[in-house]
C-alpha cells in the first residue's frame, strides 16, 4: 500500500486529488494539508512513502516545504505544477523533488505518477522533465556540482545507465535497452545518486545533460 499525503491549499483541488487517489485499491490517503506548514508538520508525525505537493501555498511555499521533507528524509515529494511555473518548478528541482505533475493530469495518469515514485523511478510527466532536462542544460554550469571529475567514481555500467537517465527513459526503458534486469538498473541508479550526492532521479537526468553523456 503506498501511503499518500496530498498539500494543496485549495480545498476543491485537494478533495478532487483525495478523491483520485482513493479510489486506487494500492494507495492510501493519510493525510490533507492546506499549507506548506502543515504539510511538514503532517509528514514528521504520520511518515507517509510520498507527499503530493503543490507549489503554491500559504504559509510555507512547496518548495521550502519540500526541501525540509526531503533534508529530512520524511517521504518522496512528487510536485504538482504547470508550465508557468518554472522557477518554482526549478527551485522544487533543487529541494530534491522525487518527480514534477502537471496540474492538468488525466486520473489515470495521476494514479500512475504516484506509482511511478513509489518505485524508485523520479522521472514522470516527460513533457515537464524533459523541458526542465533542456532549460537546466542550456543554463551555464554550476560549479563543482558539474564537474566531469564526477565521473571517475563511476563504473563504466552506471555511466551507462545514468545517461539513459539523462535522456529521460524509466528503469523498464532502461533494462531494454542496456539487457539488464530492471531491478540491477534500479541499484545502479541508487548508487550512482549516492556516489554524485544527488537527492533525486532528476536531479541525476540535468547533470547527466550538463555532462554531455
Amino acid at each position: 500500500m503506498i501511503r499518500v499525503l496530498v498539500a494543496e491549499d485549495q480545498s476543491a483541488v485537494r478533495a478532487g486529488l483525495v478523491l483520485i487517489l482513493g479510489s486506487a485499491p494500492d494507495i492510501e490517503v493519510v493525510g490533507e494539508a492546506e499549507d506548506g506548514e502543515r504539510a511538514v508538520e503532517l509528514a514528521r508525525a504520520l511518515l507517509p512513502d510520498l507527499v503530493l505537493m503543490d507549489v503554491q501555498m500559504p504559509r510555507l511555499d512547496g518548495v521550502t516545504a519540500t526541501r525540509r521533507i526531503v533534508a529530512e528524509r520524511l517521504a518522496d515529494v512528487l510536485v504538482l505544477t504547470t508550465f508557468d511555473l518554472d522557477a518554482y518548478v526549478f527551485g522544487a528541482l533543487r529541494a530534491g523533488a522525487a518527480g514534477f505533475l502537471l496540474k492538468n493530469t488525466e486520473a489515470r495518469d495521476l494514479l500512475e505518477a504516484v506509482r511511478t515514485v513509489a518505485r524508485g523511478e523520479g522521472i514522470v510527466a516527460p513533457a515537464v522533465t524533459r523541458r526542465l532536462i533542456a532549460e537546466f542544460a542550456a543554463a551555464p554550469a554550476r560549479g563543482a556540482e558539474a564537474d566531469p571529475a564526477v565521473l571517475e567514481s563511476l563504473t563504466r555500467r552506471e555511466r551507462e545507465v545514468w545517461a539513459r537517465v539523462g535522456e529521460g527513459l524509466s528503469n523498464a526503458e532502461i533494462a531494454a535497452l542496456l539487457d539488464m534486469a530492471e531491478g540491477t538498473v534500479k541499484t545502479h541508479v541508487s548508487r550512482l545518486l549516492a556516489k554524485l550526492g544527488l537527492r533525486s532521479r532528476v536531479q541525476a537526468a540535468v547533470l547527466a545533460r550538463e555532462l554531455g553523456l
